[in-house]
């Protein structure tokens, strides 16, 4: 019996090394699109769990579901990385308007920006100076910032191709807004979404407040584009117009949560790592299904489609689903951590935090050698419409790992509706096309078979 069983391995090991790469990747792609599990994840944890706050129960509840999932699997390894993070509360709906003259209101949509402290009990109500960037602050000066709201109204670059630059280029806005505003006297500050639609939807986002105390801190919320331009042009008319606007959001202690990990184990190199991952923890408007839900399930889906299509790596493949990626990165901090006091090895790192739309390509953090490498790869993809490979920076969860010879990834999609949904409560299930989503998955298993199997250089 045994000698039968050993005849049937060896049979199905020569049937696998015979296979070409293009046979074995349109198996992968073949069972992503026919087999695939991601979708049905993503409906659970996006239906069923929901907008994954770090620190909310629900973090807690996609942390065991995620355990679960990956346990089922029959991986080699599965468990939890404990790390602490923050623990911010948005607390009842955010109210705001526009007065004109006293009584006479227009209705606003706002939503408070995450790590914003509160309003007071009775909101709060001021005429606003509206600016596009910080160095208008310096020219006003606090004679005429001084006890009023500051409205920042740059739009995104929509003449911008590639979306994530035009974000980039706008994100600073809120993240620092508080801070700018703040030297002036401001007593709070509205910032128009980065998005580049024009809806009625806020979208949060994250801020700091540097070292100032938090006595002195002031409230920061988002508000649509749509009544962003309302509020510009009702100043135009008449500058002495006031805005009010209340929220209620609370930072408390800092609370333990977790980093999901699998492995399989490599079957040549057990020491060399390769990573797939994104972030389990969202924003609260929505479900987090684009941001960062599909990257979560499509990096689950990499080691079980390597499974499914009889492909053994010779390296340790490892999933993590990063905890408080949106306001605080611990989560990829505390794996990076551990890896470091471990002594590993990571060849390879591939993130998916570009929401569940069409993969594109891919963007590279690594040495010449190894990006003219995998270019001799990219007539593997092309079949499929992947099209795009570019030297790049790291994306967030990841690239702590880098060093002078891995290799960090970043999935790329088509991006041109990302920012209708980012950080937004239009973010949910419904938003994410199934063969979108799972054409992700199939593509970032491929490069992962790719790289496992024929390594990077390390000169």
């Amino acid at each position: 019996m045994k000698k039968v069983i050993l005849v049937i391995v060896i049979t199905f090991s020569l049937t696998i090394s015979a296979q070409s790469d293009q046979e074995i990747i349109r198996k992968i792609y073949t069972q992503s699109l026919t087999n695939g599990k991601s979708y049905d994840w993503l409906a659970y944890l996006s239906t069923q769990i929901g907008g994954r706050l770090s620190g909310s129960y629900n973090a807690e509840k996609a942390v065991a579901w995620a355990k679960s999932e990956l346990d089922s699997l029959g991986l080699d390894k599965v468990w939890l990385q404990p790390v602490m993070v923050p623990k911010w509360v948005r607390g009842t709906k955010e109210y705001a308007f526009i007065e004109t003259v006293p009584g006479k209101t227009t209705s606003v949509n706002i939503c408070a920006l995450g790590g914003s402290v509160a309003t007071s009990s009775l909101g709060l109500k001021s005429q606003v100076v509206e600016i596009q960037d910080f160095k208008q602050l310096e020219v006003l000066g606090k004679e005429n910032i001084e006890g009023k709201i500051v409205f920042y109204n740059r739009p995104m670059q929509a003449g911008l191709i590639e979306t994530f630059e035009a974000y980039g280029s706008g994100v600073n806005q809120h993240y620092k807004s508080a801070i700018e505003a703040s030297k002036y006297g401001a007593v709070a500050v509205i910032v128009r979404s980065l998005s580049l639609r024009l809806d009625n939807l806020p979208h949060t986002g994250n801020i700091t407040y540097g070292n100032i105390p938090i006595e002195k801190r002031i409230p920061a919320a988002a508000i649509s584009t749509k009544d962003a331009d309302l509020l510009s042009t009702m100043l135009k008319l008449d500058k002495s117009i006031s805005f009010y606007f209340k929220q209620n959001c609370k930072q408390l202690s800092d609370v333990q949560s977790y980093n999901v990990i699998g492995e399989i184990t490599g079957s040549e190199y057990p020491n060399e790592y390769m990573l797939v991952g994104g972030h389990l923890d969202s924003w609260d408007l929505g479900d987090g299904a684009h941001d960062n839900g599909a990257g979560v399930v499509q990096s689950m889906d990499v080691l079980r489609l390597l499974k499914a299509s009889g492909i053994k790596p010779k390296r340790s493949i490892r999933v993590v689903l990063f905890m408080n990626q949106e306001n605080g990165l611990r989560g990829a901090k505390k794996y990076e951590e551990d890896a470091r006091k471990k002594n590993e090895t990571h060849i390879f790192a591939l993130e998916s935090d570009a929401g569940g739309f069409t993969p594109r390509g891919f963007n590279f953090d690594c040495s010449d050698a190894n990006f003219n490498n995998i270019l001799s790869w990219k007539p593997l993809f092309e079949p499929y419409l992947i099209h795009y490979f570019k030297k790049s920076g790291s994306a967030a969860g990841v690239k702590l790992l880098k060093n002078e010879h891995n290799v960090l990834v970043g999935l790329r999609t088509d991006s041109q509706r990302y920012f209708d949904y980012h950080h937004a409560s239009n973010d949910t299930f419904e938003a994410v096309n199934k063969r979108e989503l799972e054409l992700g998955a199939a593509t970032m298993t491929a490069l992962v078979y790719l790289v496992d199997n024929y390594g990077i250089k390390k000169n």
